[in-house]
């Protein structure tokens, strides 16, 4: 693209308005905002994400009025397909959390070129917490670089080290269905409600691993998966392959995130896709 932005000029950007979107999420937190359910039970709306999307609409496109648009909150486009770079964001990712007063919901903001994100940001409003990577440099936390938790037996890890990993996931990800011989490895489940978060907790070595079993919108995880990636994980859908993003349909089926060995370890575990189980 001749003339364009830097992944360094978007991520700035990004880091922006994300922080422009936590005010507006904690102007409406813990203060009983409208809450509605949307159309063929696709989870709770509440006033606070279309708040939030409006206004980060209105920055980002008024900074790169070229690029589209992808949002959970906003119809879909199909100009997207065919613009140079697209945004792609969760306005409030953890719905849920936020209506229930918790505060472990984020706001996931990513740009995307020929389906690779380049810059990406998440931001936990509550916390002041910020992650943020470019294509080409390091994944950060509050400008800090981060990485993801040392794995020994790095060479030839086996199901010994894999049994006792934290892994973020969903209760019914762990159902004997969904693995090998139906021997579920003994992982140490946890939860966070924001997907995005997920991803980043994983990057910055707090939990092992991030698993999904269903499939995932682009907007919880692409600024998640690029951080992931720009910290030292491997990340692809759960059956090992690599992502691409801004895509006809923006669903991703599934995901494992995880440093490289555990991901090889939880992949060698998983039934494959597709196959009786």
């Amino acid at each position: 693209m001749s003339g364009a932005a830097s992944p360094v000029d978007d991520l700035a950007l990004l880091v922006e308005a994300a922080r422009e979107a936590g005010g507006i999420a904690r102007s409406f937190w813990r203060r009983q905002p409208r809450v509605w359910e949307k159309e063929a039970g696709a989870g709770p709306v509440t006033e606070a994400d279309l708040a939030v999307n409006d206004a980060l609409h209105a920055r980002l496109t008024a900074g790169r009025p070229d690029y589209g648009w992808l949002s959970e909150e906003s119809p879909d486009d199909s100009a997207r397909l065919t613009a140079p770079r697209c945004f792609i964001l969760d306005p409030i990712d953890g719905t849920r959390a936020f209506v229930d007063g918790q505060e472990g919901f984020s706001h996931a903001l990513a740009v995307v070129e020929a389906g690779r994100v380049i810059a990406g940001v998440v931001y936990l409003p509550v916390s002041d917490r910020l992650y943020a990577a470019t294509a080409d440099g390091p994944a950060t936390l509050d400008g800090r670089v981060i990485g993801p938790a040392a794995q020994s037996g790095e060479p030839g890890l086996d199901g010994a080290r894999l049994d006792g990993a934290t892994v973020l996931t969903a209760r019914t990800n762990l159902d004997p269905v969904h693995w090998r011989g139906g021997q579920v490895p003994a992982l140490q489940r946890v939860f966070r409600p924001s997907l995005a978060w997920r991803l980043c907790l994983v990057a910055e070595g707090r939990f092992d691993a991030a698993l999904s079993l269903r499939p995932a919108w682009e907007w919880d995880i692409a600024a998640g998966a690029l951080i992931a990636a720009r910290a030292g994980c491997a990340v692809t859908d759960q059956a090992g392959r690599p992502m691409a993003f801004n895509r006809p349909v923006p669903r991703v089926p599934g995901l494992l995130v995880a440093p490289p060995a555990l991901h090889r370890a939880v992949l060698a575990r998983l039934a494959p896709m597709g196959e009786p189980r």
